[in-house]
């Protein structure tokens, strides 16, 4: 085993602790790379988390099944070392020898001599009885589905005729989708630029049949693309934003929606909001890349009182915060990070930031309120619940060949057409509204 490989094992045992800590994926992993010189590494490193935080459910069960008695709380780095493992041997062409080896040195270099038959000799058995515990799995409704009990209990509830595609495509790995920036080039221009790529072409969506590394693709500096999947592409379409017109967008970062929009119509005079100054950062330093401005903002859109000047806006975009149960195929450490009590907490949270935000739209004017979340009670039945208690908004119905109607605006399931799971409704305020 190489030095640098070896780096990348022992930064993947570190990276899944953090993430069982309450750290995303999306913040340690980039962290971990910079510390693996070799892009090769990086990516093989990024393999094994991914797969980990996917299988999580599945990988924990089996290896209940193999230690005699669990593990002490100091030393989940060696539950971690054999998780990890587990994923090489089932779902890898890493050989066995190679991952077992492999994973024994792990313990050395985390000075735990003590550990290293333990490790060898779990491995080792899985590999003997690997066939009859992939059968166990498949009667253990966590460890057949690779997701959490609370999860699945609410997939079944909310989709009954669906949960175990949505189950299904949460354990698979999302496309590569682009968004052509449009104030530079036309789609077919850039899509013509990639005849040797395997790539499909969908309405303004771009489809790789293989991810790659976004500053290989021509034109990633000029702010030719961004990477977006095709159902969060759907906003800047639905908010359909005219030229004059004052925009806000809520809970802007990383900013791919706001950008969309400004790709779509830059004569808008857009105010991006975010509570994370370092979030905000992102947004613009995507918005420099693609050439596009947009006045920033550092707050708690929910509490107006502390930014808003008084001005009402034409367009109001509410990506609220949500479980993000619709893009666990993208972020599946979501499994492990999200928890059930969290729903109730997010729900209270979208209803207030509707009721507080709704104020600053014009008569006449559209809120479009959208999520990446399946669970109806972020969504649709959020949004019954506001119809109900404000008389002065009314639904505009979607009309659209993608996702489907349900009780208030339009859900997508995720996988369904290769999109992530989303949701969108749009409002209108009552023309005739005394502010």
């Amino acid at each position: 085993m190489s030095e640098t490989r070896a780096d990348a094992r022992l930064l993947a045992v570190q990276i899944m602790g953090q993430v069982l800590d309450g750290q995303s994926l999306s913040t340690a992993l980039p962290l971990a790379a910079q510390k693996l010189a070799d892009a090769r590494d990086g990516a093989f490193m990024q393999m094994l988390v991914y797969g980990c935080c996917r299988w999580y459910p599945r990988l924990d069960f089996i290896l209940s099944r193999l230690l005699q008695k669990k593990l002490k709380a100091k030393d989940q780095d060696i539950k971690l070392i054999l998780l990890l493992a587990l994923f090489q041997l089932m779902d890898t062409r890493v050989p066995d020898y190679a991952s077992v080896s492999a994973s024994v040195e792990l313990t050395r270099r985390l000075k735990k001599k003590w550990a290293a038959g333990l490790v060898n000799g779990v491995l080792r058995n899985f590999i003997r009885r690997k066939d009859a515990l992939l059968a166990e799995c498949e009667k253990n409704a966590e460890a057949s589905t690779a997701h959490p009990g609370w999860m699945l209990k609410r997939l079944k509830a909310d989709w009954p005729d669906d949960w175990q595609a949505i189950t299904t495509a949460n354990n698979q790995q999302a496309p590569m989708t682009l968004r052509i920036n449009r104030q530079k080039l036309s789609v077919w221009e850039y899509f013509n630029r990639l005849d040797e790529e395997d790539a499909t072409l969908r309405g303004d969506a771009i489809i790789l049949s293989q991810p790659r590394e976004v500053t290989e693709l021509p034109g990633y500096e000029k702010g030719d693309f961004s990477v977006q999947d095709e159902a969060a592409q759907q906003s800047a379409h639905l908010l359909d934003v005219k030229a004059g017109q004052r925009v806000l967008d809520c809970c802007a970062a990383p900013g791919g929606k706001t950008a969309h929009i400004l790709e779509t119509q830059p004569r808008a005079h857009m105010l991006a909001l975010d509570i994370s100054e370092d979030r905000l950062m992102r947004v613009e330093e995507n918005l420099q890349r693609l050439g596009l401005q947009a006045e920033l903002m550092p707050t708690d859109a929910a509490q107006p009182d502390e930014w808003w000047d008084g001005q009402l806006f034409d367009r109001i975009l509410m990506d609220a915060p949500c479980s993000a149960s619709g893009v666990i195929r993208r972020h599946p450490d979501i499994k492990l990070l999200r928890r059930e009590d969290d729903i109730e907490q997010l729900v209270l949270l979208q209803k207030q930031m509707l009721q507080n935000i709704w104020p600053l739209l014009k008569p006449g004017g559209w809120l479009l309120y959208a999520t990446c979340s399946i669970f109806k009670a972020e969504n649709e039945q959020q949004l019954a619940a506001f119809l109900a208690a404000a008389p002065d908004a009314r639904e505009i119905p979607l009309k659209a060949d993608w996702g489907r109607a349900v009780q208030v605006g339009r859900q997508i399931l995720p996988g369904e057409n290769n999109m992530d799971g989303f949701y969108y409704a749009l409002l209108e305020k009552a023309p005739d509204t005394e502010v």
